[in-house]
């Protein structure tokens, strides 16, 4: 990807909107928008926005599970399995 081709003016963005919409859903590549020549905005299509939310989202819970390790907040692995197991035979208990 290359960026030269992805910066372009506000200007260049409000006369053109329709156009930059269809080329962000088509080839997925970001826009970065300038104001008085300095970069202000990134626009990116849906699919791209919703992917890189759901790639935030393990990351954080990646780091959450970092830390929990360690804090030494973990439990042994059959111990895990077991507590799922109970929990799920709760479940089907209660049906």
């Amino acid at each position: 990807m290359s960026l030269a081709n992805s910066i372009k003016p506000i200007s260049y963005f409000k006369a053109n909107a329709a156009e930059v919409l269809e080329k962000l859903a088509i080839t997925g590549e970001p826009l970065i928008i300038t104001q008085n020549g300095e970069a202000k905005a990134v626009v990116v299509d849906i699919v791209s926005y919703e992917k890189t939310q759901e790639t935030l989202a393990l990351l954080q819970i990646l780091a959450l599970g970092r830390k929990q390790v360690a804090e030494g907040k973990t439990v042994p692995f059959r111990e895990a399995v077991e507590r799922v197991r109970a929990n799920w035979r709760m479940r089907q208990a209660k049906r």
